[in-house]
């Protein structure tokens, strides 16, 4: 029976999530696996792995044939490169304490870049928020700005109004003052 490891699709419509499976080769895509050995979650940034990497050793040992993706997340988590010192192991050419502090040596050093990576996705987060708010801020000071001048455009409007208002009103005033003048010339 030829085993593959490879991905089983789950979640929803636009949010995949995968298990990890040893499966028959024959089986259907999210059918029937023989053994679970992770999860992967590449929608989150950067992507959710968790992988049993003894018992995938132990698949790729037995023969099992990783997809072009599982491959990748083995190597990604270092599946495949214990395997590499296992095979060394075995011929010879390592012991078993040097492969396992080569392969420790490794994890460390993985662990470092991906929590460098977290760091600067943190704090690009962050400028981006600091940018937002930087904006907005620049926003509502034209806002207001506006507003005043509206609200002194308004002012000085209605101060015009009444001043013609009043002027108005002084000219009627005046106005039959005159006409009685006038009615007393021509009288």
């Amino acid at each position: 029976m030829p085993v593959k490891l490879r991905l089983q699709r789950h979640g929803k419509k636009g949010k995949p999530f995968y298990w990890v499976v040893a499966a028959d080769a024959r089986a259907k895509r999210d059918g029937k696996y023989l053994e679970k050995i992770g999860i992967y979650n590449p929608t989150t940034n950067p992507a959710t792995i968790e992988l049993d990497v003894d018992s995938a050793v132990k698949w790729l040992q037995n023969g099992a044939q990783p997809t072009d993706t599982t491959k990748k997340i083995l190597s990604y988590k270092g599946a495949l490169l214990k395997n590499h010192l296992l095979g060394g192991v075995r011929k010879g050419a390592l012991t078993e304490e040097q492969a396992e502090e080569k392969f420790n040596a490794w994890l460390e050093e993985k662990e470092g870049k991906i929590a460098s990576k977290k760091d600067g996705l943190a704090k690009a987060q962050e400028d981006a928020k600091a940018k937002a708010l930087e904006a907005e801020k620049e926003a509502n000071a034209k806002r207001e700005a506006e507003a005043k001048e509206a609200e002194e455009a308004a002012k000085a409007k209605a101060e015009a109004a009444e001043a013609e208002a009043t002027a108005e009103v002084e000219n009627a005033e005046e106005a039959p003052a005159e006409e009685s003048t006038e009615e007393s010339k021509e009288a």
